[in-house]
């Protein structure tokens, strides 16, 4: 549950101009990498520009934070970037407003002349099979934010005891990250940013055997070589892939001599199948890579009413022509996986809100170059008007953190065509000053960037007493008591 925090009012100074021409006012909702580029470049192309970043997080980043694995710790380097975006003199960050709830959208575009969406994907596909609500069945995504302190999983607490197998549904970088973090040895994660929940979770885990299944084979494997190197440099792990897997037909090796990743993904397991570890353990682990297996259902444990206890899988066949685009179809063949917890790696959703265009099977909201359109109809006339959409909510969950950046790019040059050409014309939008006494007339407690501030240098104080880069507050109230320490508000 949400804490209150203090008063809008007291934290913000409001210095903007007020005179009939504005500034132009820009809302970007979502502080993820695709909310700060997006503010990032709309600084740089309009010096007329104020903008405002919203997200309902007290702690700003997105998954920059709660989604990198906490042993890339150079991938988070992209911070200092954007925590100059957030201290630029025309730039503030709200925390802890959640669009929807403490303001709607259709206020929002009252208030701004621009307002783009950047929240991301927040929710996870489903497979629709027997038995996927069953205890032990997660998400991959509350995993990865369990253990990365995103304060909605602190108390998540997955069953890594009942059980010394875990089974990933899903072949992805993501699924590549979680099998990591339950195989590398935690000598090697208590250096690391991870939550210190999770750190002594793992150091008590049963886990020794991890599967990854995939609905297709080797040369379609969705991994990057980066990470399958990353497994493959864990030590005294053993991996394990049927041979009859890593057979080859024409159309895989057309498929790899046109797309030069998946080949070198493939020579990565076909080695990582040779190898051995360096020397017998007396504590082994084994990654094993499933291929040509789709999920039919989850089977209920006999011992324990309620939990999973393992997986059947049908085995799969890929149809079609086309290389790159072959599918894979059931045979008619099962078999039983055994487990104590399933992780499913099957793709991110992201959520519509109230009176947002949303189109479901996509799971984006309809635009052109991050114009939103009215419908999901694809008729360019039908656009919302100062509405944009950024990031996986304008294209899916799919990329690394750099795609947002050309993401945000084109957003904001849709932008600025609109302007040029008038679409966007002034208006008497109060923008900053409006939304801060409508937050503040609902008693919404916003965090400033001063804020979250407060909570990064703690969390390093706490970090260094441990040997680690930060030790993170995972809780909600935690967060919100070290952000207002020392905060005097009426």
């Amino acid at each position: 549950m949400k804490m209150a925090i203090f008063q809008a009012r007291t934290w913000f100074p409001r210095t903007f101009s007020t005179v009939a021409s504005h500034p132009l006012r820009v809302c970007v909702v979502g502080s993820g990498p695709a909310g700060f580029y997006t503010a990032e470049k709309m600084l740089k192309a309009h010096q007329e520009a104020q903008v405002d970043i919203i997200d309902r997080l007290p702690t700003p980043f997105g998954l920059v934070r709660s989604g990198v694995a906490p042993d890339h710790p150079e991938t988070k380097i992209v911070v200092n970037q954007f925590t100059r975006v957030a201290q630029h003199e025309r730039c503030t960050f709200f925390g802890n407003v959640t669009l929807g709830s403490s303001v709607t959208l259709p206020e929002l575009r009252e208030l701004y002349d621009v307002v783009v969406l950047a929240y991301g994907a927040e929710s996870d596909r489903v497979l629709g099979i027997p038995g996927e609500d069953l205890s032990g069945v997660y998400a991959a995504r509350e995993f990865v934010w369990w253990y990365n302190g995103h304060p909605n999983c602190r108390y998540l607490n997955p069953d890594l005891k009942s059980s010394d197998t875990a089974v990933i549904l899903g072949q992805g970088n993501v699924a590549l990250d979680v099998a990591r973090i339950l195989l590398r040895p935690t000598t090697e994660l208590a250096t690391t940013d991870i939550a210190s929940h999770a750190l002594a979770a793992l150091e008590d885990s049963s886990i020794r055997k991890v599967y990854l299944v995939g609905r297709r084979g080797p040369a379609q494997a969705a991994c990057t070589a980066k990470e399958l190197r990353e497994i493959n440099g864990i030590k005294d792990l053993h991996v394990h892939i049927k041979e009859a897997d890593l057979l080859t037909t024409p159309e895989d090796e057309e498929e790899m001599r046109n797309n030069r990743i998946r080949k070198r993904v493939y020579e990565l397991l076909s080695k990582a199948a040779t190898t051995r570890a360096s020397h017998p353990n007396s504590d082994p682990r084994e990654l094993h890579f499933v291929f040509f297996r789709k999920p039919d259902k989850f089977l209920e444990s006999n011992e324990r009413s309620g939990h999973v206890s393992g997986v059947r899988l049908e085995k799969t066949k890929l149809i079609g022509d086309r290389p790159g685009e072959r599918m894979a179809a059931g045979t008619g063949q099962f078999e039983d996986l055994g487990c104590g917890i399933v992780l499913k790696s099957i793709g991110y959703k992201s959520v519509p809100v109230d009176g947002l265009p949303f189109d479901h099977r996509k799971g984006v909201v309809p635009n052109v170059r991050g114009r939103v359109l009215s419908d999901t109809s694809g008729d360019p006339m039908l656009l919302e008007k100062g509405l944009y959409v950024c990031g996986w909510l304008k294209r899916g969950p799919t990329g690394i953190i750099a795609t947002n950046l050309y993401c945000a790019e084109e957003t904001v040059a849709s932008i600025s065509e609109d302007l040029k050409q008038g679409v966007l014309a002034s208006s008497s939008s109060s923008g900053r000053e409006g939304l801060l006494q409508l937050l503040d007339s609902r008693n919404v407690r916003v965090i400033p960037f001063g804020g979250w501030e407060k909570i990064d240098s703690e969390e390093r104080r706490l970090g260094n007493l441990r040997n680690k880069p930060r030790e993170k507050l995972a809780t909600w109230e935690e967060l919100q008591k070290v952000a207002t320490e020392g905060m005097h508000y009426n």
